[in-house]
């Protein structure tokens, strides 16, 4: 099996035109399915006249000349790495444990090592296989970017249990977040289904059609110089949940590169802020999102398991500042 990347130059005859460039692309390259062309195109592998084009129904034009690099087959199993990790509970069922941000969670396209899976493999030996092959002991996932706590499964009668737990929802997770401005009531309830953005593939977006029920609860902690501290209750688990629901209230995420502010938008906010908050707030690198707090019945024993992790200190310096910020007029 070939292990270098592949590479296609193809050039769209003028019979060709106005079709969609997944279709068009899978006509030419027998050995991808038309899922796979897809995937190459989400993932920037497609280049259109020296372009990445990520839009699959986007129509190809007579003359376009476009380059495909199909990456060679990942391995099928995990490897085992020697990582740090920070764990806060563990027995022989399970695992409890304080996910940095930046770590990803599995192996996936373009993150095959140095992920948590792969020091799982190494802390552990072996983890339930409930998951999959790429997913090993992951009963629920975290953001790239965003820290806090994670209960793994060691075997597959505790993973299967505690997702029975997620579905029942009886297994509470609970989030700390600095967002823009100040959401009204105090304490409230975001709902909304989600689902993948009509016109970006890589983002979630709460939707009119297709999505999946969504409720977020929220509890304002502190609110002051245009940020507020904000405590998060899950009542499903979405991809994205969180940043997409408050994106959605126009009370984004402080530092979400992706549904919060960017650019002169993120500028203007910042300029609004008070001086000492405006520099802490500048400062942030991620979305500034902790899973706090973990609460479940153990598999095995019956009790209850609470686990409670710290704030990291880019969200713990951000959270002081916003506390010790005069409130607005």
């Amino acid at each position: 099996m070939s292990r270098e990347t592949r590479r296609h130059s193809l050039t769209v005859p003028p019979d060709d035109a106005g079709k969609r460039l997944d279709v068009w692309l899978t006509e030419r390259l027998a050995e991808c399915s038309r899922s796979a062309v897809q995937r190459l195109v989400w993932d920037g592998h497609v280049l259109v006249n020296g372009e990445p084009l990520t839009k699959c129904s986007a129509p190809v034009r007579a003359g376009d000349s476009i380059e495909v690099a199909i990456p060679p087959p990942v391995p099928a199993i995990p490897q085992a790495q020697p990582i740090p990790l920070d764990i806060l509970y563990e027995d022989e069922s399970l695992l409890v444990l304080n996910k940095a941000a930046g770590m990803v969670v599995h192996p996936a396209a373009g993150n095959r090592e140095g992920t948590l899976v792969n020091a799982l493999l190494h802390h552990c030996g072996g983890l339930s296989t409930v998951g999959g092959v790429d997913r090993p002991g992951i009963v629920h996932r975290l953001d790239k970017l965003t820290s806090g706590l994670m209960v793994v499964a060691k075997c597959d009668l505790a993973h299967r249990d505690l997702t029975a737990q997620l579905g029942r929802r009886t297994m509470k997770r609970t989030y700390v977040a600095v967002i823009w401005g100040d959401l009204q009531p105090p304490a409230g309830t975001i709902s909304g289904p989600i689902g993948r953005h009509p016109t970006d593939r890589k983002r979630m977006a709460v939707v009119a059609k297709g999505g999946r029920h969504a409720v977020t609860h929220y509890r304002t902690l502190a609110a002051a110089g245009g940020l507020s501290v904000v405590e998060l209750s899950l009542e499903t688990g979405r991809t994205h949940q969180i940043r997409v629901h408050l994106s959605h209230v126009r009370h984004p995420v402080v530092g979400d590169q992706q549904y919060g502010y960017r650019g002169t938008a993120l500028s203007s906010r910042l300029a609004a802020l008070p001086p000492t908050l405006r520099e802490t707030a500048g400062a942030v690198q991620r979305q500034m999102l902790h899973a706090r707090r973990l609460h479940f019945v153990h598999p095995v024993t019956g009790k209850v398991l609470e686990v409670e992790s710290p704030l990291p200190d880019d969200l713990a310096r951000l959270v002081a500042t916003t506390e010790g910020a005069p409130r607005k007029p």
